[in-house]
């Protein structure tokens, strides 16, 4: 029998998408232009909570999104209708984007122009967590319905996150979402990510969150 030799890849692919995101880092600092990855899983809210975030944030900071999709353009079109320049990235299959994706996706902006570029990243809380995306800060949405146990199936994504969004609180008195339990849990995991309940249907608790994303902006830009 042929010797077999063993070659692990996946350790040097991240490598290497680590490196590139930090010089896309760098370049966003240059151009003083701030970019969130908001992740979660399929239907938690992303869109909505980003049109809300436009809605809030559009008349002091100039935004942008790149929307990030398998197939289909259904979340770039709501975002143009609400005026915002809007790129799409179709996968073409893969769950998640990764620094050389998204570099692509900003080479079509004029980042002078820009103070924040909000990335709709592949509804998936497995993939999108393993690959950086050269955004300055991550942002997770766990809605409501998908229940208080996603932090001990996923642990990955709540680690990797500056900020969880507790989306579709409106729905809690129907529901046995245990929101103390579940804090317990992501803080377990990481005690130093922000939580900040909101309802993308009532605007409840959008202030806070694009408070606390104006202030993360100017933050960087300065």
């Amino acid at each position: 029998m042929g010797e077999i030799q063993l070659i692990e890849i996946k350790e040097e692919i991240l490598s290497d998408n680590k490196n590139l995101a930090e010089d896309l880092r760098k370049r966003l600092k240059k151009e003083k232009t701030f970019m969130l990855n908001l992740m979660s899983s399929p239907g938690a809210g992303k869109t909505s909570l980003i049109l809300s975030t436009i809605a809030a944030l559009r008349e002091s900071l100039r935004i942008a999104v790149l929307e990030a999709d398998i197939d289909s353009i259904v979340d770039s079109e709501k975002v143009a209708s609400a005026g915002i320049q809007a790129v799409q990235l179709r996968t073409g299959g893969f769950c998640h984007l990764d620094a050389p994706m998204v570099t692509k996706g900003l080479d079509a902006f004029d980042l002078k122009n820009l103070d924040l570029i909000i990335i709709e990243n592949v509804g998936n809380l497995v993939c999108p967590a393993e690959f950086d995306t050269g955004a300055v800060k991550n942002a997770m949405i766990l809605s409501v319905p998908e229940g208080d146990d996603k932090p001990l199936k996923y642990p990955l994504m709540f680690s990797i996150c500056d900020v969880l969004l507790v989306n579709k609180i409106d729905f809690l008195a129907l529901t046995d979402f245990d929101m103390d339990a579940m804090k317990e849990r992501v803080f377990r995991l990481n005690p130093k990510i922000t939580i900040i309940e909101v309802s993308c249907r009532t605007g409840e608790g959008i202030d806070v969150w694009a408070d606390w994303l104006a202030s993360e902006v100017r933050e960087f830009v300065r």
